[in-house]
């Protein structure tokens, strides 16, 4: 398993942060690398389930995501499995008006793409996570607005 942890400071509340990334829709706005989002559900509690599809070094994974833990408002975890198994651990710490979020990410590299990326893989998928919380900044701060799609 291969690690990234990113941390932004974002002008809105926690609750707010929370409510956006619980929906599966949103993500395709503010994650560049993510292309579809299908079969979504959302729970009263911010939990989700949706199937995706994804482009890692050029190429289209296709995997399912369910929210393995949620504390609404506070944090959650994601675990996705299929193309890309990974784990997504978001944690929103309230801070005055605005809110601080933690991303630890861990993933299995595809062997495909291992072969293909090497190195470059590692910063690559940095640039990525960093991105992804800048435009998570941009949408709760400017509420939309141009949303990068590469890092």
């Amino acid at each position: 398993m291969i690690g990234i942890t990113r941390s932004i400071a974002i002008r809105a509340p926690a609750e707010r942060v929370f409510a956006h990334l619980s929906e599966p829709g949103n993500l395709l706005e503010i994650w560049p690398s993510l292309v579809a989002v299908r079969n979504a559900t959302v729970g009263d509690d911010g939990r989700h389930a949706f199937d995706w599809t994804y482009r890692m070094a050029g190429l289209p994974f296709r995997g399912h995501c369910d929210t393995t833990a949620v504390v609404p408002g506070r944090s959650r975890e994601d675990h996705n499995s299929g193309g890309i198994p990974s784990t997504f651990r978001w944690r929103f710490e309230p801070a005055g008006e605005g809110t601080n979020v933690e991303l630890a990410i861990e993933y299995e590299v595809p062997g495909i793409v291992q072969i293909v990326a090497g190195a470059a893989l590692r910063a690559m998928n940095e640039r990525e996570a960093d991105t992804l919380l800048a435009n998570l900044k941009a949408r709760m701060e400017e509420g939309g607005g141009a949303v990068r799609r590469g890092g």
